[in-house]
């Protein structure tokens, strides 16, 4: 594969990717306020209702779900950005070219396989 083909390629599935993201971050924001409408309907008490654990602990978990997917977000504007600017591709460790494999897999990565691999990163 030619190198601009899998710039192009990359490129493509990085912008693929925040739009499914997007869509994700939409539907679980849909989610999260039918929860806390429902739950504003009903003079349920969480503390004393049996099932209130139960609701306390999905709804705790669907805004766990929801942060993760603002975060994942972040980390393909960051990508897009770095598209733009043209310095896609490059570990922000070392230095090196993150392999288009590992972006093919991981379109957000920050950094190549071997210094994922090292944990020398937080943000992988």
């Amino acid at each position: 594969m030619s190198e601009q083909r899998a710039s192009s390629e990359l490129s493509d599935r990085l912008a693929a990717e925040w739009s499914s993201a997007l869509a994700q971050i939409a539907s679980l924001s849909a989610d999260l306020q039918a929860m806390m409408a429902a739950s504003e309907s009903t003079n349920a008490d969480d503390e004393h209702d049996p099932e209130g654990s139960t609701i306390a602990f999905e709804r705790a978990q669907l805004v766990a779900v929801l942060d993760q997917a603002r975060g994942r977000l972040i980390d393909l504007e960051r990508g897009l950005a770095l598209v733009a600017d043209g310095s896609y591709g490059v570990c922000e460790r070392c230095g090196s070219a993150i392999g288009a494999e590992r972006l093919l897999a991981r379109p957000a990565a920050r950094t190549c396989i071997e210094c994922a691999r090292s944990g020398s990163s937080s943000r992988r």
